[in-house]
């Protein structure tokens, strides 16, 4: 059985309870009266008992009636002002939607409950441990297929690529490029580039050598003798070399007028609205081009049956590697405070953004549900919450009753004599 289930199944059991225990006091105390009002001539102490009686009696039927009223109305009988909830459940639900939406949901009391609870340490105590860590990532990898299903539909995956495109046509890249190859500059790495493509060049005259000199020898005058090809071709060569091996100082002419072009090409990139449009057309070319579609697909295709063949495999690689990852993010987040506050700042922020704005229109779902329920369901599930504290206060007029009672038949004795 539910659980929810068993606690409706508790609280109606507790009510019952309640009820026959107020019923039966009442009921005892109504006999008590009749009882004591059979004796004519009765002692003090017996007026004394059905004076409390009579109070408690009274008071008694005044705590049911009311307490009944809240729910029904007494006897089926259509009373005034009775059957309150009923009647008024359009109004209790929007009273609840203003109530949540002004005291629940209001900026500052929300950030300063969010604040309170530091939902950062929780979810970091939570991911270190390797345990909850695997089970999440379990859930997640199993999940995998099922997404990669979905996305493999094609209107989805066509969706998804109008949409990506979309993304990327609206980048700027020039200048994303010139960032990133100022950092490269920046660390010399432009100058390592020119270096290997040097090596590469010397390499790749080292392997043609006989190449070079027979394309000597075929643009050659058919009267020059071979040997003179040979040699024009072994001179050209070593030459070549020597350049290659000059243009190794970085201190060369050369180098530094490649640096000088590299500083350049990076304004102009982050700067230069020509080069902007050139950029952008051959980004718009290559999106659009056949190949780059083909290609993209190609990488979907062998992620998705990458992922379908682990996630369906026993002792996942995925799932290992992401229940590892999940541990070293909450452990980090465990021993960095400033990263805490910055994750806690965020949710906060997060929280505050979508709430705040929708208040109102959660105040009136909260009072549309309420009016959309059923008003006996509603009035039930009510009085199952509430119902066996109104049942005190049943028992309690009863007794207090009795005791005014008591307190006045006393008082009038002594005062009309």
């Amino acid at each position: 059985m539910p659980e929810s289930a068993q606690t409706a199944l508790a609280q109606r059991a507790a009510l019952v309870r309640q009820r026959r225990l107020a019923t039966s006091l009442l009921l005892v105390m109504a006999l008590i009266y009749v009882g004591t009002r059979q004796v004519p001539e009765a002692p003090y102490w017996l007026q004394l008992v059905r004076a409390a009686s009579e109070a408690a009696l009274v008071g008694g039927l005044a705590d049911w009636f009311a307490i009944t009223a809240l729910f029904r109305h007494p006897f089926g009988i259509p009373i005034p002002h009775t059957a309150i909830i009923p009647r008024n459940q359009a109004r209790i639900g929007s009273a609840l939607g203003r109530f949540v939406e002004r005291h629940f949901l209001e900026p500052e009391l929300l950030a300063q409950k969010l604040r309170s609870l530091d939902l950062a340490s929780h979810l970091a105590a939570w991911l270190a441990e390797p345990a909850r860590a695997r089970r999440l990532a379990t859930r997640i990898v199993a999940a995998l297929p099922w997404a990669v299903h979905a996305a493999d539909d094609r209107a989805l995956r066509e969706f998804a690529r109008r949409a990506l495109q979309d993304q990327l046509a609206h980048v700027n890249l020039a200048p994303i490029l010139g960032g990133l190859l100022e950092v490269l500059k920046a660390g010399g790495r432009h100058q390592e580039l020119f270096d290997r493509a040097l090596v590469a060049g010397a390499d790749l005259l080292a392997n043609n050598e006989e190449r070079i000199y027979a394309l000597v020898n075929d643009k050659s005058r058919w009267w020059v003798p071979p040997s003179i090809d040979r040699s024009i071709a072994r001179r050209v060569i070593a030459g070549l070399h020597e350049l290659l091996e000059e243009l190794a100082d970085r201190e060369h002419e050369a180098r530094r007028g490649f640096d000088a072009a590299t500083h350049d090409f990076i304004e102009r990139l982050k700067h230069s609205p020509e080069l902007h449009a050139r950029v952008e057309g051959l980004k718009r070319d290559l999106l659009d081009s056949a190949p780059i579609q083909d290609y993209f697909t190609a990488v979907w295709d062998e992620l998705r049956a990458r992922v379908e063949q682990d996630a369906s495999g026993e002792g996942s690689r995925l799932a290992e590697a992401l229940a590892h990852a999940l541990a070293a993010l909450g452990a980090t987040l465990l021993k960095d405070d400033a990263v805490r506050a910055r994750v806690n700042r965020r949710i906060e922020s997060l929280t505050v953004e979508f709430a705040v704005p929708w208040r109102t229109e959660i105040g009136r779902f909260i009072a549309e549900v309420v009016e959309s329920w059923d008003t006996a369901t509603m009035t039930d599930r009510l009085e199952l919450v509430v119902g066996r504290d109104l049942q005190f206060i049943r028992i309690n007029g009863t007794l207090v009753g009795a005791l005014v009672g008591v307190l006045l038949f006393v008082a009038s004795g002594w005062l009309f004599p």
